[in-house]
């Protein structure tokens, strides 16, 4: 028997014990319970029962349900106990993943700072003396103590990135509505978003692929639309915030910004510098506009008759929106959309946005002193992302100030797979970000100057095509040259005289939109078919209607061929 998630349950129980975080939990589940549950998770796998989650442990964010604890959003009068499990949580169970109880938050998910919460403050895991971050406090502290693989937060003005920073982990913040948030407390609906924490983007990997994609109960969901990338380009252009832009932070945290900047650059990325005023103004729209209101209308009701279960900061932010007009509401909805055209236009020819994740990393004394004015400045380079429909990954980039350090990569809706690919480049493991937000692309085999490296290859990468592996074919395959430049070959199915061979090739993957264009890009007598595998399996690939020029199968694959022709291969 394997007993995987036993030992896993045991360590972390063990890691809570030695950590003594408690204001990291508003609910911690009895050990032997989740014991239990672990070894019916080992005894599925040992009868074999594919469970890719198996033998993780999670934690949840106490505004997100889970079917028989309780969900406080940090207001105890608040307090319900659901039948039901929200969406992500229960796929992630499914999955084989175990709960290991709820996190502590910034009341109601209203907050940056990680100290608004009648439960406590959640000190730092790495500096307990500094702030923890919220509103997703005591998901990322979990996580950083290595008590949980990962953890589920909300991102609504950056609760799933400045944590991430503060604690020194990767925090995903993915498009909104890709993830149902039904059974999660509203904090403002139209901007709400289920984010993950983990320690490295390869462990966020299986997390987000099991709780992204539709919920037929969520009227707030997304899908992928048909040309999403699936790949960052291989050289791509990453604008950067300008001096002005880099203003609210240290002359320490802009040394370790540029140093971050330098590793894309050093990747093959092209670094140009924008204007990010619009994007700081449209932040502000979130708290100090009459977007607000949508926090009343989540919570401010019941905070109204429950004043004295409050935070200070949270009720007063409530208060202030009690008296928003209607009309109000509809002319900033209205500067969102005019803010997202400029967005727009800045994404026009740039791959993504780099920024820090925040400005700087309080201490508690700081906060108290003045909570409003520093939970604003920390949304400096957040509050304007959910806003403007754009996805982020924020992931550490060194230390400044005597703590960690984070940048942000930000990128358009449905662009998370790049954003993701590009944060991979950061960390210094590209591929780390394989696939944690891949929706199901088509599988294409390329065989000749599509090849990596190749004069064609870039027609894939400009199409948002990702790279899977090379692969060999069936031995049925005929290969010719064809005329013309560049030298591109011709594959065919061999005649019933003829000897087929098995052929070398490369695995890609493509949305349908770009298999369309490709498609309707090729030459006669080039044409897309299925193609057999040496595995057995299937996929379409590049193939010919007739044989013309040279026959070269016996090489066995192009980049052979053109080896033996003594032509340049890089």
């Amino acid at each position: 028997m394997s007993g995987a998630a036993v030992a896993r349950v045991v360590g972390a129980y063990g890691r809570i014990a030695e950590t003594d975080r408690s204001e990291a939990w508003i609910h911690l589940r009895p050990k032997a319970d989740v014991e239990r549950e672990a070894a019916a998770i080992d005894a599925r796998v040992d009868a074999g029962e594919r469970l890719p989650l198996a033998g993780t442990v999670f934690a949840v964010k106490d505004n997100i349900d889970v079917a028989g604890l309780p969900t406080t959003a940090a207001c105890a009068p608040f307090a319900y106990t659901p039948t039901q499990s929200s969406p992500a949580v229960a796929r992630l169970v499914a999955a084989g993943a175990l709960v290991l109880g709820k996190t502590n938050l910034d009341q109601f998910a209203t907050g940056l700072v990680g100290t608004r919460s009648p439960f406590g403050a959640v000190r730092g895991a790495l500096l307990p003396e500094r702030i923890s971050g919220g509103s997703s406090s005591g998901s990322a502290v979990v996580v950083a103590l290595g008590i949980a693989d990962f953890a589920l937060g909300t991102d609504t003005a950056g609760s799933g990135r400045v944590p991430a920073m503060f604690n020194g982990i990767v925090g995903v913040k993915p498009t909104v509505g890709l993830i149902p948030t039904l059974g999660v407390v509203a904090a403002c609906r139209s901007y709400d978003c289920v984010s993950v924490f983990a320690p490295t983007l390869a462990a966020a990997q299986l997390p987000l692929r099991t709780i992204i994609g539709p919920d037929s109960a969520d009227h707030r969901g997304r899908v992928w639309p048909l040309d999403v990338p699936l790949a960052a380009p291989a050289a791509p252009v990453i604008a950067v915030p300008d001096d002005a832009g880099l203003a609210p932070v240290s002359a320490d945290a802009r040394a370790a910004f540029t140093a971050a900047v330098r590793r894309l650059g050093q990747a093959g990325a092209t670094i140009t510098a924008v204007d990010i005023s619009p994007l700081l103004d449209a932040a502000r729209l979130l708290y100090e506009g009459a977007l607000v209101a949508e926090r009343y209308e989540a919570f401010g009701a019941f905070l109204e008759e429950h004043p004295e279960a409050a935070d200070p900061s949270v009720l007063s932010i409530v208060r202030s929106a009690r008296e928003v007009a209607g009309a109000d509401v509809i002319r900033d909805q209205d500067r969102v959309l005019a803010y997202r055209r400029v967005a727009a236009r800045l994404f026009d020819g740039v791959d993504a946005l780099l920024v820090p994740t925040t400005t700087d990393h309080p201490d508690f004394a700081e906060v108290a002193a003045d909570p409003i004015g520093v939970n604003s400045r920390l949304g400096t380079y957040t509050n304007f992302v959910n806003l403007l429909d754009l996805c982020a990954v924020s992931v550490p980039a060194g230390e400044a100030d005597g703590g960690p350090f984070g940048v942000t990569v930000i990128a358009p809706a449905f662009h998370d797979q790049p954003a993701v690919d590009i944060a991979s480049h950061l960390l210094g493991s590209p591929g780390a970000g394989d696939g944690p937000a891949l929706p199901a692309g088509i599988p294409l085999v390329v065989f000749g100057a599509h090849l990596r490296g190749l004069p064609l290859n870039g027609q894939l990468t400009a199409l948002g095509a990702r790279f899977v592996r090379e692969v060999r074919t069936a031995p049925r395959y005929r290969m010719h040259v064809l005329p013309g430049d560049p030298a591109r070959p011709a594959v065919r199915l061999a005649g019933d005289s003829e000897l087929g061979v098995a052929l070398a090739g490369e695995e890609w993957l493509l949305s349908p939109a770009a298999l369309g264009r490709l498609t309707a890009s090729l030459a006669w007598p080039m044409m897309l078919g299925p193609v057999e595998l040496a595995d057995g399996t299937r996929a379409t690939g590049f193939g010919a209607s007739e044989a013309l020029g040279p026959d070269v199968s016996e090489h066995g694959g192009w980049r052979a061929y053109l080896a033996a022709s003594r032509e340049l291969v890089p």
